[in-house]
Formats: structure tokens, sequence, C-alpha cells
């Protein structure tokens, strides 16, 4: 393990080190001032390359807040009303939905329609003009489900259509750069020797996460293939490609830094409850932000395929970010979360 915490938050560091993954990072802040800063492993599965400060990995679905930040700045520049069709925007979109409700996951669109081979993730007008004609799988604003891999085109071309800059673009002019936060998707190849080596915590493991056949969560992950294929999401196809809603790249201290940006005012507020329910993807209860999960407990934030995670906690003005290469479950993520708490009761 390697970095630097606080004293105070021994309990926290010590958690992630009980929780080694060959390759994971952690980062809190706490009233805006790093408090743990820690990594640990390697870059790769063959162990050549140490896991350092630079190292960028696929933090999958905690980067659909980042999306969902930035269509909120274009609302707030007054580029577009979140309470306006999608169609204002996007005349080619036949959905009848506003941009609120999609940004709250309520689209009712969690699918891409047509099948498509793995080498259409690197064909964003494609598969965009594909949710485009889409008919809704059910009456859109009536029941939410997390549109796992679909959220970042529908949101992403949202800002093309505004704003005329490509979504990576956008996020990395208006968002990353701005912030000095280490995340991109659609990634330039300079930083592809950055990327961390995906891997699964054991062999079975996408065989006993596999959804019901059949299910909104099924469907919504098998099409376009790839998305839990270690041969395609550590590809260049994948990394270079814009896959938003799943394939942003980062370290926890941007991930961490973009938190701190959304509690401090910086960005725009994301925590604002739309829709309370069950969702159909994570087939459970939730409460829907816009972007965001909300808890009971008033944490907000969002986890990633794998055990990744970042997330708020206002109450004791503290932000976390875990990420991993090793893709498991949320068993380190809890036992931090559980630290914390000790730490800052």
């Amino acid at each position: 393990m390697e970095g630097s915490y606080e004293p105070a938050f021994k309990p926290v560091a010590d958690a992630f080190a009980a929780n080694p993954r060959g390759g994971s990072a952690l980062t809190v802040l706490h009233h805006g001032h790093p408090v743990v800063d820690l990594h640990e492993g390697w870059r790769d599965a063959a162990h050549t390359t140490a896991w350092d400060d630079t190292t960028l990995v696929n933090i999958y679905s905690v980067g659909k807040p980042i999306m969902a930040a930035a269509v909120m700045l274009l609302a707030h520049r007054g580029r577009l009303d979140f309470d306006s069709p999608v169609s204002t925007y996007w005349p080619e979109f036949q959905t009848e939905v506003s941009v609120r409700a999609v940004l709250a996951h309520l689209a009712a669109l969690p699918a891409f329609p047509v099948p498509r081979p793995a080498e259409a993730w690197s064909n964003w007008d494609q598969l965009c003009a594909d949710l485009a004609a889409a008919t809704p799988e059910w009456q859109p604003n009536t029941i939410a489900a997390e549109h796992a891999l679909t959220y970042g085109h529908l949101l992403g071309e949202l800002i093309r259509r505004v704003d005329g800059r490509q979504p990576s673009s956008f996020v990395a002019e208006e968002i990353a750069q701005p912030l000095g936060l280490d995340l991109a998707f659609a990634l330039p190849p300079q930083d592809l020797p950055r990327c961390a080596e995906l891997e699964f915590e054991t062999p079975d493991w996408p065989t006993k996460t596999l959804a019901t056949p059949g299910s909104v969560r099924a469907r919504a992950i098998s099409n376009p293939p790839g998305a839990r294929d270690l041969a395609i999401v550590n590809s260049p196809l994948w990394r270079q490609s814009a896959i938003p809603a799943t394939n942003i790249h980062a370290t926890s201290r941007a991930v961490a830094g973009f938190y701190a940006a959304l509690m401090d005012g910086r960005l725009p507020a994301l925590a604002i409850p739309q829709y309370t329910g069950q969702d159909l993807f994570i087939e459970q209860q939730v409460t829907w932000g816009l972007g965001v999960q909300i808890d009971q407990d008033n944490t907000w934030g969002h986890g990633g395929l794998g055990g990744n995670l970042g997330w708020a906690d206002p109450n004791r003005d503290t932000v976390v970010a875990y990420v991993t290469r090793r893709l498991g479950d949320f068993t380190a993520a809890d036992q931090i979360e559980q630290a914390l708490h000790q730490t800052i009761p």
C-alpha cells in the first residue's frame, strides 16, 4: 500500500489495506481536504507495472453522474430547459420524454434496441440513431430502470446537439480541465499506457453475476456485447470509443474531486430527488436524483460494476472514491464506509 492518510483516519486506511484487489485506489476528502489518499497493487494482470497516482481505470457507472453534471451545466447556462422534450434539441428522437426524465432514468429506453456487434461501440452515430428511432419499453415517467449502457449516449448526443462539441470534448473542457480532474472517455492514444487492465475477482464471476434471461437487466447489459468481456474492455476499441455510461476512465482523486465540486457548488447540484420506487434494472427500491442515487441517510452517489464507487456524505462533509481494476463485489467499499462512520460518528 502506497500513499498517505491522516492519523485520525487510520481505521479507513486499515479497511482499504484489508481488502487488496491487486490494483485499487482510495481517496477521501473531509471538509474539502484529502485525509486518505492510497493505492495498492498493479496496473496489469501480469504484475509488471505498479499502480501509481497516474493510473486510469474504467470506473463503469461511476461515470454516469459526470454526464448528468455536463447536461446540468448547459441547463444552468440557459442552453436547454430540462423540462423540455428531448426532441426539442434532438429532432429525430421519437420518444416523448423530457430531459429531466432521461437524467432520472425514467425514459424507458434501458437497452439499445437493434442488435449490434461489439464493433458498434466505436460507431456513436449508429447507436444514437438506434435510440432516436426506438420505441420505449413501457410508458416513460412511470417506473425507473437504470439505463446501464444507453445513459451516456442519450445525454451525450443531447450535449452534442445543444453545444456542438462531442460529449468527450465537452466533459474535458468544461469539467475535467477547469477542475483539474484526471478523467476522460474516448481516450487519446497517449493515455492508453496509463490504463489499468481489468480482470475478474474469480474466473466464474461473469457467470455468478448473470442477470435472469429476458429481464430488463439482462437485455440492458447484453447489446452491443462486450461490456463484461475482458478481451473487449481491455482493448483500444473500448478505451478509445465514446461509451460515457460505462467507460469513463479516472483516478480515485478525480472521482473524489468531482464529488467535492458537486458538494461545494462549483458544479450544479444532482442530489435532488426525482423518483422513489422500484428500479427494474437494479431490481430494488431506489431514490433517483439527477443521475445519482440518494440513500435514506442522505448520502448520495453512484456505484460501478465490479465494486467501484463514488459518493458524498453531506452530514459528515466527506466524499469518498474507491476504484479497482479487479471486478468483484462491494465488500471493500462497504468496509471503508463502515470505518468512516466509526471515524466520524
